[in-house]
């Protein structure tokens, strides 16, 4: 199993949406840790082409992250209102906006060039894949983790052939990889979460609000096999970090917030105004809100302002560390030896 040859217990999550670069995943893989590819919001001809380049920077394995979509599309008639208000806010703005749509995000494509094309672990953010799709990419050689956020989806992941499990705590940055975004599951911090799952007969691997090398500790301490780290690597060279994002990260003054403000679905951020604007009304309905404001933010992202972008953080962001991803890796892993 790939977490028994880690050099050290680190994973870089997939940090979907320009963050992830392969650059970033062959520092981590190259340096002892395992590194994640994200496939989401990727064209899967453009993830064919990252592929390859990721395998022209490493020949250490490495692994591919994939969405689950979502089984049916969102009822228009609870996320119009929510549409129409941005659409009006963005018309103040004079920002484009895109329209309201659902989609697999290329899922069986994506599913078909990993298996033509195997990575050494695929994982699955969103839900659980059907057994055939795991049987398939068991056959072709790859382990598969699925992200859970509870028991439930622990037990279900488990059932459905999963090899790890992702356990991601409240603390994380980003989306939260609930198998159902309005479900009435608590959220859970990392060590709760990991302490509810010991034992259950899958190695675990702890996410959320891990910046340290103490913190990893307490992680495997806890019963985890490995650490997986997004936010600590944001504002690392090699990551495709938009400017005002790090901008954002560098300050490290404002709170993290959980909205669906930006894509209809849960995930955490740092709180800025299009968050303090949006939230209160914001609704339940990935993709659909997630095409409808993407062409603003990309704007707001060309403009440099942060004011009304998505800001994926963390709670523990502010202690985030920018230098080149191997001198992450070494000082995390030095951080650990010394408080061993």
């Amino acid at each position: 199993m790939v977490l028994d040859d880690l050099q050290v217990p680190f994973v870089l999550a997939p940090l979907a949406g320009g963050p992830s670069t392969p650059a970033l995943v062959a520092a981590v893989c190259e340096t002892g840790g395992f590194g994640f590819l994200a496939s989401g919001y990727l064209a899967p001809a453009q993830l064919d082409e990252q592929l390859q380049e990721l395998r022209s920077l490493t020949r250490r394995p490495f692994g591919v992250n994939v969405f689950t979509p979502a089984p049916h599309p969102s009822d228009p008639a609870a996320y119009e209102p929510y549409a129409d208000e941005i659409r009006r806010w963005a018309g103040e703005r004079g920002l484009p906006v895109g329209r309201p749509a659902f989609d697999d995000d290329g899922y069986p494509e994506k599913l078909e060039l990993l298996h033509r094309d195997p990575a050494a672990v695929v994982s699955f953010t969103f839900g659980m894949p059907e057994r055939r799709t795991v049987d398939r990419l068991h056959e072709a050689g790859s382990e598969v983790w699925v992200t859970v956020t509870s028991p439930s989806e622990a037990a279900l992941a488990i059932k459905g052939g999963a090899d790890a499990l992702v356990m991601q705590g409240s603390e994380a940055g980003g989306h939260r990889g609930s198998f159902d975004d309005g479900g009435a599951e608590p959220a859970r911090s990392t060590l709760s979460l990991l302490q509810m799952l010991a034992g259950i007969g899958r190695p675990l691997v702890a996410a959320g609000g891990l910046m340290s090398g103490p913190a990893i500790a307490a992680a495997v301490t806890a019963g985890a096999r490995a650490a997986q780290l997004g936010t600590a690597f944001l504002l690392c060279p090699e990551a495709g970090t938009a400017a005002p994002h790090r901008a954002a990260l560098h300050a490290g003054v404002a709170p993290t917030r959980v909205t669906r403000a930006f894509t209809g679905r849960a995930a955490r951020g740092i709180v800025n105004a299009f968050m303090d604007e949006h939230d209160r009304r914001a609704v339940s309905a990935y993709p659909e809100i997630q095409h409808l404001t993407a062409p603003l933010r990309r704007e707001a992202r060309a403009r440099g302002d942060a004011s009304m972008i998505n800001l994926w953080a963390g709670e523990a962001y502010p202690l985030i560390r920018e230098m080149p991803a191997a001198e992450l890796v070494r000082a995390l892993a030095g951080e650990l030896s010394a408080g061993r």
